[in-house]
């Protein structure tokens, strides 16, 4: 297969809509695509393997800060799929804090949407994308987010939800997420909610790939 004519990286804070904006924009070009043609790869799956730790190492294990997840592989892994070449991307266990054991063979696409809080802070992968994509959503907002996801897709109290998002996720978005802002080309306001910013994006990959280089038009 031809490698990905476009590879489109969002960043953006924890709960601030990443993934629900990837997957509306990878329904925007599916409905114009051929199946096969737009691919959605996730940054958690890259979370560093952790099976040499006990459990209550782990659970101490800061998961926001870019040392907890292996951009060198997932950088190998774009690289290698830009070149039209599949790969076996990690699995990650979300109950018990570490990699699984079973890979999944991701194929190539004409698109490939790659989406994480961190995706845009390592620069070797960042040079990797075509598009870079800032969701931008207030904090407050984010965290009401995360607390609906995390209790009812993860099973957490709402006491280790808070006491995380005070010890790691708030002072990291700070300290490494906010600042790749910077490097973005697009900056959305309210996330998947965007159904504005959705086509804008949507359209101007779809126009790339058509071959037309006139101004689309918005």
């Amino acid at each position: 297969m031809a490698k990905p004519l476009r590879v489109i990286g969002i960043a953006g804070a924890s709960g601030a809509g990443k993934t629900k904006f990837a997957r509306q924009l990878h329904q925007r070009l599916f409905g114009t695509l051929a199946p096969n043609d737009v691919a959605l790869l996730h940054e958690d799956n890259y979370y560093r393997d952790q099976s040499d730790l006990s459990m209550a190492e782990r659970l101490l294990t800061n998961y926001d800060h870019p040392a907890a997840l292996e951009h060198d592989l997932l950088a190998r892994h774009v690289a290698e799929l830009r070149a039209g070449r599949a790969v076996q991307i990690p699995q990650y266990d979300y109950a018990h804090h570490t990699r699984s054991q079973e890979t999944h063979r991701f194929e190539p696409a004409r698109v490939l949407i790659v989406e994480g809080i961190l995706v845009l802070h390592d620069q070797m992968l960042r040079s990797l994308f075509d598009v870079k994509v800032f969701v931008d959503v207030p904090l407050d907002i984010c965290l009401i987010r995360r607390l609906n996801r995390d209790i009812h897709e993860r099973g957490r109290s709402v006491e280790s939800i808070l006491d995380q998002y005070e010890m790691t996720v708030r002072p990291m978005y700070y300290q490494f997420i906010e600042p790749t802002k910077l490097h973005a080309d697009i900056i959305v306001p309210r996330g998947g909610e965007n159904e504005q910013a959705v086509d804008v994006v949507g359209r101007y990959l779809i126009h790339e790939l058509e071959g037309d280089h006139t101004t689309p038009a918005i």
